[in-house]
């Protein structure tokens, strides 16, 4: 999957070929590129050599030099406080600074990230070798709650929220109803602001339209994940309760 801005979010499956090839362990991410561009790669008995090429894990067969690969099944469960000027993405063609060079890439090369936070912004990034999850978590059906704090340009008065409990519309459709309340109040306010959509940029456009632009944005919660005091710029593992708490967030429809 390749991230979307902020908020937003894709569709898991189908991946590019060489993450794949990077999740079942035959090489690094780089590596698997290489083996591509030498013709040693094959998805259903077809030789291919195209970079951008993606495989469904569900029902297309890969095979290096003829023999088949698939994941070990022992995923791998990250979580990063995010620094700002970091991109959301594994690799940049410009060479700008990426999530994945705070992350231990050479013990887990397959690792991506579910969803995106934008370029400034801050706080919990999960990433793992999990795409059946890391869809689950996603997909809008299930509602998976985000907690963001943010620092929003004047003073922002609580009556001034009711549009976002409402369900405010923007310029791709309405919303679903936000829980917003004032955190501190001054020259610039700290909100606090828990979505249950991912679309792109959506708590920025949301304080935009009620004239009170963010300044600083951070993600405090995932699901049933806190980051806590993790510091900025670290990761650590998630715990058995952690992932089974996320797997229990998107066991049912809600």
């Amino acid at each position: 999957m390749e991230p979307v801005d902020d908020e937003g979010e894709q569709r898991l499956v189908p991946m590019r070929l060489q993450r794949y090839l990077a999740k079942c362990g035959a090489a690094s991410r780089r590596g698997s590129e290489n083996l591509m561009t030498a013709g040693r790669v094959t998805v259903n008995g077809e030789v291919v050599t195209e970079l951008g090429s993606r495989v469904d894990p569900s029902c297309d067969r890969v095979a290096v030099d003829g023999v088949p690969v698939s994941p070990d099944g022992s995923d791998i469960y990250l979580m990063l406080n995010k620094p700002g000027g970091y991109l959301t993405t594994m690799d940049d063609p410009q060479g700008r600074p990426c999530v994945a060079q705070l992350m231990p890439m050479e013990q887990h090369p397959g690792l991506f990230p579910v969803g995106r936070l934008d370029f400034d912004t801050t706080g919990l990034l999960l990433l793992t070798t999990d795409g059946d999850l890391a869809y689950q978590l996603l997909h809008p059906r299930f509602h998976v709650e985000k907690r963001y704090e943010a620092r929003v340009d004047g003073r922002l008065f609580d009556v001034e929220l009711e549009p976002l409990r409402r369900g405010i519309t923007l310029d791709d459709g309405p919303c679903k109803p936000a829980r917003v309340e004032v955190l501190e109040e001054g020259p610039t306010t700290r909100v606090a602001c828990t979505i249950s959509e991912g679309r792109k940029r959506q708590v920025k456009r949301m304080f935009k339209a009620i004239g009170h632009p963010v300044l600083e944005l951070h993600r405090a919660s995932f699901g049933p994940l806190q980051l806590g005091e993790l510091p900025l710029g670290k990761w650590r593992s998630l715990t058995d309760n952690e992932v089974k708490a996320l797997r229990l967030a998107v066991k049912e429809e809600r």
